[in-house]
């Protein structure tokens, strides 16, 4: 496994014998504890921060959008689990499946972005990561923990693109702010 820093890339087809073919990229968080000293009496309260996939064509134009609006991307080979409310629990929070062997020959990147729904801020968030996981063993290939806390209400975690005609993965924690994925799409365009 390998834990990816700001602006580095995997290559999903060396990652796996005979490469990757579907990936879940898992999304998960925490709320963070309430400081100060009556912070340990109050009860935490839930976040709900959205994973979001925009879809591009080799020119940079958006293709398609799955996200808690639209669960699956109109050709069915990008799944989105469901959303979750709250952060609560262990483990990825959100999924995104991604067949690869069926995504459109014409889209060639696909931007994952988180979004808070209700407009709180990262500063409110802690042990927020994104896994890169083999789809068909759910070996983890590759996490990006998303450390950077702050008042920023969304993050471009990173993007699937084609890379010489093969598929990678690259980590890109851009800060930004918007309550959903239409909220950062001028954002999403400065990372294509």
């Amino acid at each position: 496994m390998i834990n990816l820093t700001k602006g580095q890339s995997i290559n999903l087809k060396k990652e796996a014998p005979g490469g990757l073919q579907r990936v879940h990229l898992g999304l998960g968080w925490d709320v963070a504890k309430p400081k100060g000293l009556f912070g340990r009496f109050a009860a935490p309260e839930s976040i709900d921060l959205d994973a979001s996939a925009a879809l591009f064509d080799a020119q940079g134009n958006h293709t398609d959008t799955v996200w808690f609006r639209q669960l699956q991307s109109k050709d069915g080979s990008i799944k989105h689990s469901g959303d979750n409310l709250t952060g609560a629990g262990d483990g990825d929070d959100e999924v995104i499946t991604v067949d690869l062997s069926r995504i459109p020959g014409s889209v060639h990147q696909i931007v994952l972005a988180v979004s808070s729904f209700r407009g709180q801020n990262f500063a409110k968030v802690e042990n927020a990561f994104c896994r890169v996981v083999n789809a068909d063993n759910k070996q983890e290939v590759a996490r990006y923990n998303l450390s950077a806390t702050g008042n920023h209400t969304s993050v471009i975690i990173g993007k699937l693109q084609l890379v010489s005609g093969e598929w990678t993965f690259k980590a890109l924690g851009e800060m930004t702010n918007g309550r959903t994925i239409q909220d950062i799409a001028s954002d999403i365009r400065r990372v294509l």
